[in-house]
């Protein structure tokens, strides 16, 4: 292999480790309760768990649905034109048919 076919390889692979610990803290943000439900800025199909509209993680079929969610470190939501900080009971896994087996009523 020439010395920039290597470079880009070693490249790469660095890219690669440092987008793992890039998501294993987001995870140990989340665990944390440093994050916030963020709806009206997700595209299609991005979302991360349900709606009224939808049951599960990316099964949203329009950009910046008012209900679609994603989780974002807690006071960025409000940075972010379009952005509105969610706790809808609904907006859980399962979506509103998780509260209708659950005998809640979604609202």
């Amino acid at each position: 292999m020439s010395k920039q076919a290597n470079t880009l390889v070693a490249a790469s692979i660095a890219t690669l480790v440092a987008l793992g610990g890039s998501l294993a803290s987001g995870t140990a943000l989340a665990a944390k309760g440093d994050m916030e439900k963020c709806a009206g800025i997700v595209k299609a199909g991005k979302n991360d768990c349900g709606t009224s509209k939808s049951a599960c993680a990316g099964t949203s079929t329009m950009d910046r649905d008012s209900e679609a969610w994603i989780l974002v470190p807690k006071g960025t939501c409000a940075r972010i034109a379009g952005g509105m900080v969610t706790d809808k009971p609904e907006n859980q896994h399962g979506g509103a048919a998780a509260l209708a087996a659950g005998g809640k009523k979604a609202g």
